[in-house]
């Protein structure tokens, strides 16, 4: 395992490896603190967007473990433009143990991975977020015990968010429903590879325009900010589209009695999720934001160790 780049690399076997990992080294977090196994390791954290979760959970994972992170903004490296990107992959190879990068294009991560002869973790980019994906398997994992037969609904923009979703539910076993609004759907390409991880472990995958019609008999509602980073000029256009897919509570009622509601964050509170969901009793948006700190400490582990 020499990266983490999309979950579409991994088999699900080892999918379900990082799981267990991560709930092997919350548990012990929990019961005093992780083994100092990172001893003199460093990871580099090379931004190109603005993070809250991404920075502070891989920054407290090497600190939990015994090692140390450095935080790398936009400005000091320009990553592609004052500095090409193999020669930034290069020269952090020889400082650092292993590299995060949260990009705006897919490219530059997979570019990092190409020239870099240590791990390269895709912090988010433009087409998936695989670490997000890790997350919040671990947090319907810990609800439920499995992922298996389970019926994952997404309503929203079909974006980075959903990419990884979709994969790790198929990979998995899950049931995958998506609903968006016509013209905001996912990208054809990992639509089609997730309906082949479905093909494969038994499950299936539904592509819808109705909010309503998706959620019915869903295990577990996600959405996500209806403009992300990089779409600011399509605010008022999005903000006009998307009202219909808020997950409100007379939304969630339509869904499984004991249904859990997920969000990646941020979230734009009034727009895609009201308040009385975000802070309701079906909400685990705050578990699932903790819980990016253990997954991405099973992630660090796998590629370091």
């Amino acid at each position: 395992m020499k990266d983490f780049i999309a979950i579409a690399d991994y088999s699900a076997k080892e999918l379900q490896e990082f799981l267990d990992l991560a709930v092997s080294l919350k548990t012990e977090w929990k019961n005093g603190g992780n083994k100092p196994i990172f001893k003199d390791k460093v990871l580099a954290m090379v931004f190109q967007k603005p993070s809250l979760r991404t920075r502070v959970s891989f920054d407290m994972a090497m600190r939990h473990l015994g090692g140390d992170a450095l935080y790398l903004s936009p400005a000091e490296i320009g990553l592609g433009k004052r500095e090409s990107i193999a020669d930034v992959a290069r020269v952090l190879s020889g400082y650092v143990d292993i590299i995060m990068a949260r990009v705006f294009d897919h490219a530059h991560v997979e570019e990092l991975a190409k020239w870099a002869s240590i791990p390269i973790i895709n912090g988010l980019s433009d087409y998936n977020h695989p670490c997000q994906g890790m997350a919040d398997a671990l947090t319907i994992y810990e609800e439920y015990g499995d992922m298996k037969g389970l019926n994952i609904t997404f309503v929203g923009d079909g974006n980075n968010v959903a990419v990884s979703l979709l994969h790790i539910c198929a990979k998995l076993g899950a049931n995958f429903t998506v609903a968006t609004p016509k013209g905001y759907e996912m990208p054809v390409a990992g639509l089609e590879q997730g309906k082949k991880f479905a093909a494969e472990s038994g499950s299936s995958v539904n592509v819808l325009n109705d909010p309503h019609e998706a959620v019915k008999n869903a295990d577990v509602i996600y959405t996500d900010t209806w403009t992300s980073m990089g779409q600011e000029e399509e605010t008022k256009k999005r903000q006009a589209v998307f009202p219909p897919y808020q997950v409100n509570a007379a939304l969630v009622a339509e869904a499984k009695e004991n249904v859990i509601v997920m969000h990646c964050l941020p979230a734009h509170r009034g727009e895609e999720i009201t308040d009385e969901v975000a802070d309701g009793p079906h909400s685990r948006l705050f578990p699932q934001a903790h819980n990016r700190l253990h997954a991405q400490k099973a992630i660090l582990v796998k590629l370091i160790q």
